[in-house]
């Protein structure tokens, strides 16, 4: 099911698929999989979900996450992000959907890269999870 779930994100990430079309995908496939239900690693959720960004100007952020904070923090960072008005700039065109998706990506246990975006202006913003 991983395997899956990353081909639908790549998808996304390559425009041929709406993010909300891939939430539906995952939703499917993750009630698909709840048939066979397993044990999930505790150590998955010992590993850290990275967000590296590149400005045009130069400047550079590395964060790095635990997944567990991760899975609690999420959606309640953004909502803070875009209230403060230093961070909003960066944030505003972040979607509900890319953070459902990357939400999801961690339930389903995906390891490696998420999300790869390279805007017109030269800035650059990468997700990994590993």
């Amino acid at each position: 099911m991983k395997e899956e779930i990353s081909k639908v994100l790549t998808m996304v990430q390559e425009g041929k698929l709406a993010p909300d079309e891939a939430s539906e995908l995952i939703q499917a496939l993750k009630e698909k999989d709840s048939n066979s239900s397993t044990i999930k690693s505790s150590n998955y959720l010992d590993k850290m979900l990275k967000i590296r960004v590149l400005s045009e100007e130069g400047d550079k952020v590395n964060v790095n996450l635990p997944l567990r904070l991760i899975k609690v923090a999420l959606k309640t960072g953004l909502n803070i992000a875009t209230a403060i008005p230093e961070s909003a700039k960066y944030v505003k065109d972040i979607d509900v959907l890319d953070v459902d998706l990357i939400l999801q990506a961690i339930e389903s246990e995906l390891s490696g890269q998420i999300v790869d975006v390279e805007s017109n202006n030269g800035e650059k913003v990468s997700v990994v999870i590993e």
